[in-house]
């Protein structure tokens, strides 16, 4: 059950903090909560739309989600993993229907393994822009893109050994669409090719650290091309350093960039603000988009960051984060604003996979965490539980039943179960159907 500890929500009295030394280093503000355990029998459950049991030799815990076959509908791609030395290729993949049936196989289902600890390479993305969504994956030495309707490959580029840890989707070249791509090794060097697997440049250790788990693209000056996050440094589009992360309070040699979040959007780079968190430097960050540093918090092993409209009567958007490296049953997510204040703390059972998204159509988003499967308000108290035997792995959002409206889907290593979003808004701009380009745990 869920226990409140400490509730100070909103005190007038109590001016924001910002700065090097912000007010997450107290307190939170507004929650601070603890829900551990089998969820109460009075928290109502949600039962899923649609349950698709995964086939059981080619899938695996990484899974996304789009239409592929030109039927209106959602289908489910989950993919395999190989890991030999920290080295990580996707060896084997399946797409499916919501009814379960397969549409298609590709790879080696004995080659690799299900579960997950990093993002594999496979996304769905409509790649030449015929309107018709591939399945592209990085395999061992190779960029392989399938044919999203029957498996076929279509086409398989070289890329080098090591550079299939991830796969991203950016525009470096100014056209009207994503078309280039970047993949990488674990955490040294990233490779760019555009469409015809030419090599657009390539970086090792951007800016003398790590690379990020997943680089971010980002078009900070608006014009038509994107910057990549790519650890702690911003690289320009032709691959060149544009500046790097510095922090007053961590050695940031430590470790790499978890995670980049876009907080804001603006007309100039200085408008744009964006969350950092430093694995292994224990760190989150916020900075602006010419590298300038707004404010710092320091002690904790900050993951995985989602930005959105969580508390209704505090200014502006709220950043969740989670607290890895923690041992089960002290597992907490952070709420902070967008000046660092603490605002509240969950703590269940594990943390790690967590998402947003307005369930109760109010335009607040609520907080849901896959292991323990439930729905949090603005208050960190459990709303409602999605009916499963058992935690979830993973956890996307997105438009899962085509009405528009983001849904969640929750997955485990034998099924995806997409739960209906019955209440939710439609959002502007729209949505696109399924869980979006460039899925990642991060």
């Amino acid at each position: 059950m869920i226990k409140r500890t400490h509730r100070l929500c909103c005190l007038l009295a109590l001016l924001p903090i910002s700065g090097l030394l912000c007010a997450a280093e107290t307190a939170p503000l507004c929650f601070d909560t603890s829900d551990l355990g089998d969820p109460a029998d009075t928290i109502p459950e949600i039962e899923p739309w649609r349950v698709i049991t995964l086939e059981p030799d080619y899938a695996g815990l990484w899974v996304v989600a789009s239409e592929l076959d030109g039927d209106g509908q959602v289908e489910i791609v989950s993919a395999e993993n190989c890991n030999v030395g920290d080295v990580h290729y996707t060896s084997a993949a399946v797409a499916q229907k919501l009814d379960g049936t397969v549409l298609w196989r590709w790879g080696d289902p004995d080659a690799g393994r299900k579960k997950l600890h990093h993002d594999v390479a496979c996304q769905i993305h409509d790649w030449d822009g015929d309107g018709k969504n591939e399945v592209v994956v990085c395999t061992k030495g190779s960029l392989v893109e399938l044919d999203g309707a029957t498996g076929e490959e279509r086409r398989r580029l070289p890329i080098p050994e090591e550079a299939t840890d991830c796969l991203v989707f950016c525009n470096l070249s100014g056209g009207e669409r994503p078309t280039d791509v970047l993949v990488k090794t674990r955490y040294g060097q990233i490779w760019a090719y555009d469409h015809a697997g030419k090599l657009l440049w390539t970086v090792d250790n951007p800016g003398g650290y790590r690379t990020a788990h997943q680089p971010r693209p980002i078009d900070l000056d608006g014009d038509g091309r994107d910057e990549v996050m790519a650890g702690y440094a911003l690289l320009n589009p032709d691959g060149s350093v544009r500046w790097v992360f510095k922090s007053a309070k961590v050695d940031l040699a430590r470790g790499h960039l978890d995670c980049c979040r876009v907080v804001r959007r603006g007309a100039t780079p200085q408008d744009f603000r964006l969350v950092l968190t430093c694995c292994g430097a224990n760190n989150v960050a916020l900075v602006d988009g010419a590298g300038q540093t707004l404010w710092e918090v320091s002690g904790h092993h900050f993951e995985s960051a989602n930005v959105g409209r969580i508390v209704p009567d505090r200014p502006g958007l709220q950043i969740l984060v989670d607290i890895d490296h923690q041992p089960r049953g002290q597992s907490p997510l952070w709420l902070l604003d967008e000046k660092g204040n603490h605002l509240g703390q969950i703590v269940t059972d594990y943390s790690r996979q967590h998402r947003l998204l307005d369930w109760t159509g109010d335009g607040i988003d609520e907080i849901l965490v896959a292991y323990s499967r439930g729905i949090y308000n603005h208050q960190g108290e459990r709303i409602a539980t999605f009916a499963m035997n058992g935690p979830a792995s993973t956890l996307l959002i997105g438009d899962m039943t085509g009405d528009g409206v983001p849904d969640a889907a929750l997955v485990t290593s034998q099924a995806v179960c997409i739960y209906r979003n019955e209440s939710g808004q439609k959002p502007g701009p729209p949505v696109p159907l399924g869980s979006g380009p460039n899925v990642t745990l991060y």
